[in-house]
């Protein structure tokens, strides 16, 4: 609903957004013994959370950003090579940027995607505001309430889906089979999803700007190359084979 209402126009193009993918895990969340290892973990959650708030602002977007920035670090597991936080900054060609924060420190675990359009804002979890200039710049009080309605009666007018999260993917992929239709997001998508992540891995690694797309004779085309170069922060310490079974969370979507 945030994608066709962006699409509607009424906001106007975007211009930057948020994205943000705030996990909280405790100390002991590394000591399995396959996290937090670049080997067999592959990365922090930048690869292993943030994954699907990235994948949403491609689909949202319709396209990579040509140029990345980013900083890694490990701030509260020091049983972990791999990073617990990463802010990226992406610019696209259009000359729109975005900012992705992918983390494991955040209490709360306040996810969501803000949309800054050139004239409203639109986000998930909803909302909206559109602001008007004075003839000195600044806001007129009370926003641009005018245009603010449009947006919610669009958004309001949007069906929801029928089946969400894991069970809602399952039936869009079945349905496209059954239908011949393209699904919302195709193997090809993934695929992007996956470079614009070694792409930040990059950049953090090597503190600088890489660009994409990654080359076939780039170092980091290959897991062998992103191995090969990825920052220790700290070495495992301790490994265990299986926790007890606890309940997992899937992170806080709701409106603060």
């Amino acid at each position: 609903k945030l994608k066709k209402t962006a699409d509607s126009g009424l906001a106007g193009k975007i211009r930057c957004a948020h994205v943000n993918s705030l996990w909280w895990r405790g100390h002991c969340y590394y000591d399995l013994w396959w996290r937090g290892t670049w080997e067999k973990e592959g990365g922090g959650p930048t690869l292993n959370h943030a994954v699907h708030h990235i994948d949403m602002i491609n689909w949202i977007q319709g396209g990579l950003p040509i140029e990345v920035t980013s900083v890694l670090a490990n701030v509260m597991h020091d049983n972990s090579e791999v990073e617990d936080l990463s802010f990226a900054a992406l610019r696209y060609a259009d000359g729109s940027v975005a900012e992705v924060t992918s983390s494991v420190v955040h209490h709360g675990e306040e996810q969501g995607i803000v949309l800054q359009c050139e004239k409203a804002k639109l986000a998930a979890p909803w909302s909206c505001v559109a602001e008007v200039t004075q003839a000195n710049g600044f806001p007129v009080p009370g926003h641009n309430q005018e245009l603010m309605q449009k947006l919610k009666d669009t958004y309001a007018a949007l069906p929801d889906l029928l089946y969400e999260g894991h069970t809602g993917e399952i039936e869009n992929v079945l349905t496209a089979l059954e239908t011949h239709t393209r699904p919302f997001i195709t193997g090809e998508d993934g695929r992007k999803t996956v470079e614009l992540i070694t792409a930040i891995y990059k950049a953090g690694f090597q503190k600088r700007t890489v660009t994409l797309p990654i080359a076939p004779e780039d170092e980091y085309y290959t897991m062998e190359g992103l191995l090969k170069n990825a920052v220790h922060f700290y070495e495992k310490s301790a490994s265990v084979e299986n926790f007890a079974s606890e309940e997992i969370s899937v992170g806080n979507y709701d409106q603060k």
